[in-house]
């Protein structure tokens, strides 16, 4: 311990030498140094139970880092997988989602062609037990962790089955690579779509792929679908700005408190797609180089922006290597778009300890603008061209989701009808939809409440207190009747909604993740408004002031 310390003193000494720290830095640096190691000397020396000191080690690292920002990340040797399937979307393991319900988890989503699917596994399994051990009780991170490991290895699985009772199987373990780019192909006319998922290392390559498939089938104009993409490595967004930009045109430029990590980043390659009309959707879930992607085609008015307002993360990380197999992710700059604005929505530092972070006040908001003289401001993620808000979910949906009578239902139904239509094609009948009113009201675990009766139920309680409300109690209980949930009626009330989600949900029973795509496109509002700009040349050319 006592050498330990020694060598963290003197590794910060010549690491404070190297940069150029101030003294009064430098000191504090290697006070706290000498504090931590004495406190971690002292529990190892004198703490009651025998400590866990590895447990201690990553516990106080993950506590420090906490005090910055969230995407400075400790991966320890043990959770280097979740650094794998971040950068290059693989993991080892089986290819399917998992989900809880009750005690046991569930097959949510086989992956096509994986070894899940495979060896016959479906959604709505039970899995009983991983080589012997009852998964009973254990929470979706341990399956997991059972579930997964090296590419070849092999285990013995047993499920429960819907109407088969328990299965058993024999899985082999494979290199599983999440899709970038999930689904693509054409809408109407000559409106191609490319929905991309996230930035990893293949992320341009299958965008690319996708994009030159399509113009083989016809394609003139696009729609690329960025909606939920969390973003991902900033390389893949600048090569895809690249299909589109000329080459030599500002993509993005980083800024951090090393000077060497102030960079330009241009395209480097004549384009692809020059002249190709595009419509690119965000919403609150694109972030990262999801905005790098959107905030540089809508600076340089080479796309229409359509959606929701971006998440507005404008940091960049890099991961540095540690001993023993461990890495750290720490944020090492801000980016800035071709017009100079940083759409970063929060101010990770400027708090006291403890506080949550705060969004950047509107005093301090910048307008910038576009090659063609748009205005844009920074400081709130990439605000679209055109904004398409979703329609809230209805309460009884939302419950019908969240206590899985949508999923289990769809598990009765797979299991009760061996073929559907194709993705795209398939709708649910009436009498169907009847079957799943009957099952619904059959549920005893299912009670909701609306947002109206809630609200109707805080007035009256004002009202009692202010002493009014014996003079409209008879007006209250009328409209309490008529927001007080009934099941029946509010199955026929938002039947369209949900046999939307039925549909999606059965549709994957059969046809997967692309066919689950493919079968949401035919509802999209967002879109069907992308198609439509697309197709109205006077209003595309008009909002990028072409």
């Amino acid at each position: 311990m006592k050498h330990f310390k020694q060598l963290s003193i003197f590794l910060t000494f010549l690491f404070s030498l190297h940069f150029g720290f101030a003294q009064n830095n430098s000191f504090e640096t290697l006070k706290s140094l000498e504090i931590m190691d004495q406190i971690y000397e002292h529990l190892e020396l004198y703490f009651v139970d025998e400590t866990k000191n590895g447990q201690l080690a990553k516990t106080g690292i993950d506590a420090m880092l906490k005090e910055l920002d969230p995407y400075t990340v400790y991966y320890h040797e043990s959770n280097i997988e979740d650094y794998r399937l971040m950068t290059t979307g693989q993991y080892g393991g089986i290819g399917a989602l998992i989900r809880k319900m009750g005690d046991y988890s569930f097959i949510a989503e086989p992956y096509e062609g994986k070894p899940a699917q495979v060896a016959g596994l479906k959604a709505g399994d039970k899995i009983i037990s991983i080589d012997g051990k009852s998964m009973a009780k254990k929470s979706t991170e341990e399956v997991s962790d059972a579930l997964k490991g090296p590419k070849g290895t092999a285990f013995d699985l047993v499920i429960e089955r819907e109407g088969e009772g328990k299965k058993s199987f024999k899985i082999t373990r494979d290199e599983i690579k999440l899709p970038d780019v999930p689904y693509f192909g054409m809408l109407q006319n000559k409106v191609g779509y490319v929905k991309l998922n996230s930035f990893t290392q293949t992320a341009a390559a299958d965008v690319k792929s996708a994009i030159e498939k399509l113009q083989a089938q016809g394609m003139q104009e696009l729609v690329l679908d960025l909606r939920g993409n969390g973003g991902g490595l900033l390389i893949e967004a600048v090569k895809i700005v690249n299909f589109f930009v000329p080459k030599n045109e500002v993509v993005v430029i980083t800024k951090g408190r090393v000077p060497e990590e102030n960079r330009t980043y241009k395209t480097l390659d004549e384009p692809f797609a020059p002249n190709m009309p595009l419509v690119v959707l965000i919403d609150g879930g694109s972030a990262s180089a999801s905005e790098i992607l959107a905030g540089s085609l809508q600076d340089l008015d080479r796309a229409v922006i359509l959606g929701e307002t971006s998440f507005g993360k404008g940091l960049v990380q890099r991961t540095y290597d540690l001993k023993y197999g461990s890495k750290i992710k720490i944020t090492i700059a801000k980016y800035y778009t071709p017009s100079g604005r940083c759409v970063q929505r929060l101010e990770y530092y400027d708090k006291e300890n403890g506080e949550k972070p705060k969004e950047v006040a509107d005093s301090l908001l910048k307008t910038f603008q576009t090659k063609n003289g748009r205005p844009v401001i920074d400081g709130r993620g990439i605000e679209p061209d055109i904004e398409v808000a979703y329609e809230d979910l209805s309460r009884l949906s939302a419950m019908l989701l969240v206590k899985n009578h949508i999923f289990n239902y769809a598990t009765q139904y797979a299991a009760a009808n061996p073929s559907i239509a194709a993705a795209g094609s398939f709708h649910l009948s009436p009498a169907e939809y009847a079957k799943f009113k009957s099952y619904v009201m059959a549920q005893t675990n299912f009670d909701y409440t609306t947002a109206s009766e809630e609200a109707l139920r805080k007035m009256k309680e004002t009202a009692e207190k202010e002493g009014y409300f014996q003079d409209i109690s008879a007006q209250y209980d009328q409209m309490l009747e008529k927001v007080t949930p009934s099941k029946e009626r509010d199955l026929d009330k938002f039947k369209q909604e949900i046999s939307e989600l039925l549909e999606d949900e059965i549709i994957s029973r059969y046809y997967y993740q692309e066919g689950r795509s493919k079968q949401q496109l035919n509802a999209d509002p967002v879109v069907q408004k992308g198609v439509e700009v697309l197709q109205n040349v006077s209003q595309y050319n008009t909002i990028l002031k072409k």
